[in-house]
């Protein structure tokens, strides 16, 4: 079951990834933003299961990067 969990969240950081690069989906947007967070998060969940300290420490700055992204892009929206 972990490995579904895992392909669910390496697809939903590739997805993000992809359509930025194809200008398909704004690095800025909610969209991006969110597919980043929740896929980061879900895989960092599982490396700490796993005990795979390098991986949990990628994924887990990465999920908070997002997070972070995602108050500042909440905060602006709402400053506008």
């Amino acid at each position: 079951m972990s490995q579904l969990f895992q392909l669910i969240g390496a697809l939903m950081v590739l997805a993000a990834f992809s359509l930025a690069q194809f200008h398909r989906l704004d690095q800025r947007s909610y969209s991006y933003i969110v597919l980043n967070l929740i896929g980061s998060a879900i895989l960092a969940v599982l490396a700490f299961g796993g005990h795979q300290w390098g991986f949990l420490l990628l994924e887990g700055v990465w999920a908070i990067v997002s997070f972070w992204s995602l108050g500042v892009r909440v905060r602006d929206v709402r400053t506008m």
